[in-house]
C-alpha cells in the first residue's frame, strides 16, 4: 500500500470508528433529557441538561492537559482508553443511578478531551496542505452519519409512544453500549506513520506533534513541552480570533444535540409522534451534516475561493433555522415539564417545518466544522494536538455554559444567543481565512484548497 493509500486508509477507519461512537453517544445525548423526565417519577433525580453541562465542563478543563497525555500515551491507545470511558457512560443509562449518572459524566468529560485531541494530531498527521480539506470533509460525514443510525432506530422503536418504559430504556442502551465498544475496537485498526526522519531529527519531529516511536527517558520533557505549547497557542492572533468561531460551535452544538430534540418531544401538538420526531429530527441533521461534511470535502481540490464562502452559507442557513424556529416552536419548549406543553408560537406548530430546520441545523454545523478542522491543520500542521485541544477547549466550555443556561432560557433568549456569537464568529473566521490565503500566495503557492 502506498504512503498516500495508507493515510486515507488511517482517516477512513478514524472516521468509522467516531461513527460507531457517536452513533452511540450522540443518540444518547439526543434522548437522554426525554429519558430522564420519564425516570424523574422514580428515585433517580439526574438532569440531562446538567449532565452535558458537567461533561463540557470537565471536557474544557481537561483540554489543558490532553496534549499532554497524547505525547505521552499516544493518540491511538488515547483514543481507545477514551472510547472506553464513552461507552461505561452510556451503559449508566441501562440501570441508572444519580451518583453514577453524574460521576460518569465527570469521566466522560476527561475521556472526550483526550479522545479529540488524539482525534486532530491523527487527522493532521495524516493529511498536508493539498489532502487536509478532503480529509475534513471525509471525516466529518463519516462521523455525522452516526446521527443517522442511532436516530433511524429511535424514530421507529418509539413511534407512537407517549411514554418511554424501563424495557424501552434498557434495549436501546445495551444495544448503544455495544455499537461503542465496537468503535473503539475499531482504533486498534489504524496503521502508525513509518518514521522516515534522519535521527537527529527524531527529536524536532517528536516536538512538532508527529506521531513517533517514544522512549521513556523523554515523555515527561514532550508533554510539558506540549502544554507550554497549548499555552502559547491560545495568545496567537489566528486562536484569538477563531476562537469566537468556535464558540459559536459550541452554543449550537448544545442546541442542535440536546435542546432542539427536547423542544420537538415537549410539543402536545405533535400528538402521539411527538417520542418518535426526536428521532427523526436527530436523522435528519445526520443528512445536513453527512451532505455537508461529503460536499465540502469532495470538491475542496477544486475551490478556488477558499473557505470563506462555506463559511458564509453556514451562516445562512443557519439564521434561517433559527427564523422558522423562532416562529414554529412553543417558547417554554426547552423547559417544559413532563407533561409538555400546549402553547403556540407564531404558527401552529409544524411537523415538517421542525424537521426541516433539522436538515438546516444539520447542514450549517457541518458548515462551520469541516472549514475549522481545515484551518486549524493548514494553519498549524507542526502543532496539530495544541491547536486542536484549544479548539475543543473554548467550543466545550461554551457548550457547557449552554447546557447549564438551558435549564433556564426561554427559547427566543437561547436563539438571540446564537445569533449574535455567530455573526461575530463568521466576521472574526473571514478575517483569519483572507490572512491564510495572503501568506499562501505569499509562499508562491495557489490557494484551491479547503
Amino acid at each position: 500500500m502506498s504512503p498516500e493509500s495508507k493515510k486515507l486508509f488511517n482517516i477512513i477507519i478514524l472516521g468509522v470508528s467516531f461513527m460507531f461512537i457517536f452513533t452511540a453517544f450522540q443518540t444518547c445525548g439526543n434522548i437522554a433529557q426525554t429519558v430522564i423526565t420519564n425516570l424523574n417519577n422514580t428515585d433517580f433525580h439526574g438532569s440531562g441538561y446538567t449532565s452535558m453541562s458537567i461533561i463540557y465542563g470537565v471536557f474544557s478543563a481537561s483540554n489543558l492537559i490532553s496534549p499532554s497525555v497524547v505525547a505521552i500515551v499516544g493518540p491511538q491507545l488515547s483514543m481507545v482508553v477514551s472510547g472506553i470511558f464513552y461507552s461505561l457512560y452510556i451503559a449508566v443509562f441501562i440501570q441508572p443511578a444519580t451518583w453514577a449518572f453524574y460521576t460518569a459524566s465527570v469521566f466522560i468529560g476527561i475521556a472526550a478531551a483526550v479522545l479529540w485531541t488524539a482525534q486532530g494530531n491523527c487527522l493532521t498527521v495524516n493529511s498536508d496542505e493539498n489532502t487536509i480539506g478532503r480529509n475534513s470533509g471525509v471525516f466529518w460525514a463519516l462521523l455525522q452519519s452516526s446521527l443517522f443510525f442511532g436516530n433511524l432506530y429511535i424514530y421507529f422503536a418509539w413511534q407512537g409512544k407517549t411514554h418511554i418504559s424501563g424495557s424501552d430504556r434498557r434495549t436501546v442502551f445495551i444495544a448503544l453500549t455495544v455499537i461503542s465498544l465496537v468503535g473503539t475496537v475499531l482504533f486498534f485498526l489504524i496503521r502508525k506513520q513509518e518514521d522516515t526522519k534522519a535521527p537527529g531529527e527524531e527529536d524536532s519531529a517528536n516536538e512538532k506533534g508527529i506521531c513517533l516511536p517514544r522512549s521513556a527517558q523523554n515523555k515527561m520533557a514532550r508533554a510539558v513541552a506540549a502544554f507550554k505549547k497549548s499555552i502559547k497557542l491560545s495568545f496567537t492572533k489566528e486562536i484569538m480570533l477563531l476562537s469566537v468561531t468556535t464558540a459559536y460551535t459550541g452554543l449550537e452544538l448544545t442546541f442542535f444535540s440536546g435542546v432542539y430534540g427536547t423542544c420537538i418531544g415537549a410539543v402536545n401538538r405533535f400528538g402521539s409522534e411527538e417520542k418518535s420526531l426526536i428521532g427523526l429530527s436527530g436523522i435528519f441533521i445526520g443528512v445536513g451534516e453527512i451532505l455537508g461534511g461529503g460536499i465540502f470535502g469532495l470538491l475542496s481540490k477544486n475551490n478556488r475561493f477558499g473557505r470563506n464562502p462555506v463559511v458564509m452559507l453556514g451562516i445562512v442557513v443557519h439564521f434561517i433555522a433559527f427564523y422558522l424556529i423562532f416562529f414554529n416552536m412553543p417558547n417554554d419548549a426547552p423547559i417544559a415539564p413532563m407533561q409538555g406543553t400546549n402553547d403556540v408560537a407564531y404558527m401552529i406548530p409544524s411537523k415538517e417545518v421542525a424537521i426541516f430546520c433539522s436538515f438546516l441545523l444539520g447542514l450549517g454545523d457541518s458548515c462551520f466544522n469541516t472549514q475549522l478542522l481545515s484551518i486549524l491543520g493548514f494553519l498549524y500542521s507542526e502543532d496539530s494536538a495544541p491547536a486542536f485541544a484549544i479548539f475543543k477547549f473554548v467550543q466545550s466550555i461554551c457548550a457547557a455554559v449552554a447546557y447549564f443556561y438551558s435549564n433556564y432560557f426561554l427559547l427566543q433568549w437561547q436563539l438571540l444567543i446564537m445569533v449574535a456569537v455567530g455573526f461575530f464568529g463568521t466576521i472574526t473566521f473571514f478575517t483569519v481565512e483572507w490572512e491564510a490565503a495572503a501568506a499562501l500566495v505569499a509562499r508562491g503557492s495557489d490557494y484551491n484548497s479547503i
